[in-house]
């Protein structure tokens, strides 16, 4: 789902014009930007957190060369999913299984960018 498409579905829910839509997405994802730039936690009660950890600088290797490098300390976004969202998505996924009867579900409890 796309940004555009939430705009459309708040549309379409809540009765707001394209334009008001628009802005209040726009403003909500600016206060999750800030937040989550100050190293703060975005806790959204029956979804899940975001949350950013720091990440100490290490050793890796170049996979083509197998050259050792210095993978300098950052910052990274995660994504932990809420209970409840764990259970829509495992509900959803019991309900439509795969011909592989695997019953496997894809968590998605790290996602990165924004």
């Amino acid at each position: 789902m796309t940004k555009a498409e939430i705009v459309e579905q708040i549309y379409e829910r809540v009765g707001f014009s394209k334009k008001e839509a628009a802005e209040l997405v726009e403003k909500v994802f600016d206060i999750m930007k800030e937040t989550l730039a100050q190293g703060e936690k975005v806790k959204i009660s029956g979804f899940g957190n975001f949350v950013v950890r720091e990440k100490n600088a290490r050793k890796g290797r170049n996979p083509q060369t197998g050259q050792e490098i210095l993978l300098e300390a950052r910052r990274v976004l995660t994504f932990k999913p809420s209970l409840v969202l764990k259970n829509i998505l495992n509900d959803e996924a019991e309900g439509n299984a795969s011909s592989s009867g695997d019953g496997a579900a894809s968590s998605g409890a790290e996602e990165g960018g924004a």
